[in-house]
């Protein structure tokens, strides 16, 4: 049985707010009796994009259990690159990581794209995750996650800015069986759907949470909510569980 620990949205600043909410949530999920077998943290990991930002997101993220990252559109990939993986290279390509965990296959792909708001896989991250899923053997459970939701998810603000288009990835979805799940944050709230048949979890977030429509008029997100986890289980018969969590 495979048990991941999926948060999202920290946007660390200066404020020792965002901060103490995702210390919060790593030693919650270090205390727990039976540890999971990874962290995966789908993006927008820092609120303005700075290295400084980004190296307090490193000394928080650190831990002796698997902890998988990408970026979301908050992000800025140099200074990503060098405040969260220590790379210095120049590089300005999307942020495209395979991680091999406990007999699965995690490929976080970047979805984010430079000065927007909006959620786009480029033709190199494409090109990336066919090659990925194409080495994978069919018998092994594969997830592929980012930061933008592929489907509408009933929010008039945060839909537009959802992965568009989507009919590449569904087109690979579809050619892979190997693919148990898309695992995506942005939303700042809990959800699940499906896309190309396969199911869909939305991590809520760990800074603030969004307001739905039908909760009444107010700001676009709340911050007395307090942080939350998703935490996914596949079990040997190939289902896939997944609990919600509030950290208090």
């Amino acid at each position: 049985m495979l048990v991941i620990a999926h948060v999202s949205d920290t946007h660390i600043d200066h404020h020792p707010r965002s901060a103490e909410r995702t210390a919060r949530v790593m030693d919650h999920l270090h205390a727990l009796p039976r540890p999971v077998d990874a962290i995966l943290i789908t993006g927008d990991i820092a609120d303005h994009g700075e290295v400084a930002e980004y190296e307090t997101a490193a000394r928080l993220f650190d831990s002796p259990l698997p902890v998988m990252i990408c970026p979301g559109n908050h992000d800025v990939r140099d200074a990503y690159r060098k405040g969260l993986l220590g790379d210095g290279g120049g590089c300005t390509g999307p942020i495209n990581t395979r991680y091999d965990v406990a007999g699965a296959v995690f490929l976080l792909a970047d979805s984010s794209v430079p000065g927007q708001d909006d959620g786009h896989l480029d033709e190199e991250t494409v090109t990336w995750l066919a090659d990925e899923l194409g080495s994978v053997p069919a018998e092994t459970p594969t997830f592929i996650a980012f930061h933008h939701p592929p489907v509408v998810l009933r929010h008039p603000v945060i839909d537009p800015m959802r992965l568009l288009p989507a009919d590449p990835l569904a087109d690979l979805v579809n050619a892979h069986p190997q693919v148990v799940a898309v695992l995506t944050g942005h939303f700042h709230t809990a959800a699940a759907s499906t896309f190309a048949g396969r199911p869909v979890r939305i991590a809520p977030g760990v800074v603030s949470t969004l307001r739905m429509p039908w909760e009444g008029e107010g700001p676009l997100t709340t911050q007395t909510q307090p942080p939350g986890i998703a935490f996914h289980v596949y079990d040997d018969s190939g289902l896939l569980t997944t609990h919600y969590r509030v950290v208090v």
